[in-house]
């Protein structure tokens, strides 16, 4: 046969043919190249089941060409044979600037330190304690079951059954107020549904005003209100729960809330190298950015700004981001 090439040992003949051109299967690999390339590969978002780990298929080609398989390209992108379409990704919680404001309160009642005691000059009668601060005189209230009236004054609404109490004070930090004797509270004589919850019209089991006279002449006065819930524990007895505190200063009414990590970075007396007062993720920088809601103080503005656009949960409580609240405070020991 003219064009079969002999192998055997014994032979010498050999066919060389010179003008021909080798046959090749390049053909059957560029046909397969372009099934593959007309295939499309969508990547969606991931759900909420992954997909399963399937094993890469490899197809080999003559002379050594191999296809890759399909590139992985970040989430929210689609492939397809002519372009690549960005879909909408969540929006990202942005950092607003906010410059601390220092508000002057004349009295502070510490609600940590708010608990009740036994009255011993009235047995199964129960009176308020607590630990207060005051640069100025002024007085104490004890309202049970009144809500908040206008000016942040205190409305009693069962005062028939229990009287408002009023006691006076001089100026003096770490104070410690004690209820009067016989005039506390007897928790049999009301259910536990309205002393464990706020009721429906504002009103709450006890509430307490503490009043500073900041000048005889003016009359201004300067209040902070703490709004309380009874709390039942195991053996039947009862404890205070705080549910808010307001502020009222020169006519106008705060909400306090606590922000957890700030009293390490604002307080001037603190030592410069406390190590509870860095960034949490650099771990250099002070702190001066909040998460909100849950008001974490935990990072510093930059890491802050690199957050948003990797993550939406707080790195302390990994609860959802929805706003990023950046905190300055004047250095007042320079001015």
């Amino acid at each position: 046969m003219g064009n079969v090439r002999s192998h055997s040992r014994g032979s010498r003949r050999h066919h060389h043919p010179a003008a021909e051109t080798p046959e090749t299967t390049t053909a059957p690999a560029q046909t397969g190249q372009q099934q593959m390339t007309t295939n499309q590969y969508v990547f969606a978002a991931p759900s909420h089941y992954p997909n399963p780990n399937l094993s890469q298929v490899y197809q080999q080609h003559p002379y050594g060409h191999f296809i890759r398989p399909p590139l992985l390209f970040p989430q929210g992108y689609h492939r397809y044979p002519s372009q690549i379409v960005a879909t909408a990704s969540p929006l990202t919680p942005s950092v607003e600037n906010q410059k601390a404001v220092t508000i002057r309160n004349d009295v502070n009642v510490k609600k940590e330190t708010i608990r009740i005691e036994e009255d011993d000059e009235n047995p199964g009668k129960f009176l308020l304690t607590f630990t207060f601060d005051a640069i100025s005189r002024g007085s104490i209230r004890i309202v049970y079951f009144a809500k908040e009236g206008d000016d942040c004054d205190l409305v009693a609404t069962k005062e028939g059954m229990l009287k408002p109490v009023s006691v006076s004070f001089e100026a003096g930090l770490d104070q410690k107020f004690r209820q009067p004797s016989g005039t506390g509270i007897d928790f049999t004589d009301f259910e536990e549904t309205v002393l464990t919850k706020e009721q429906d019209d504002g009103v709450y089991p006890l509430a307490v005003k503490a009043e500073a006279f900041q000048s005889e002449s003016d009359g201004t006065r300067n209040s902070v209100i703490t709004l309380t819930v009874f709390h039942r524990k195991e053996r039947g007895e009862y404890a205070v729960h705080v549910m808010k505190q307001i502020l009222w200063v020169d006519s106008m009414r705060y909400e306090l809330q606590e922000i957890y990590g700030v009293g390490n970075t604002v307080d001037a007396e603190s030592d410069e190298n406390d190590a509870g007062k860095e960034c949490v993720i650099c771990m250099s920088e002070p702190r001066d950015t909040t998460v909100l809601p849950c008001r974490h103080m935990c990072m510093c503005s930059r890491c802050a700004k690199v957050l948003q656009f990797r993550t939406n949960r707080c790195p302390i409580c990994r609860q959802p981001i929805e706003r990023l609240l950046e905190i300055k405070v004047d250095d007042e020991t320079d001015k």
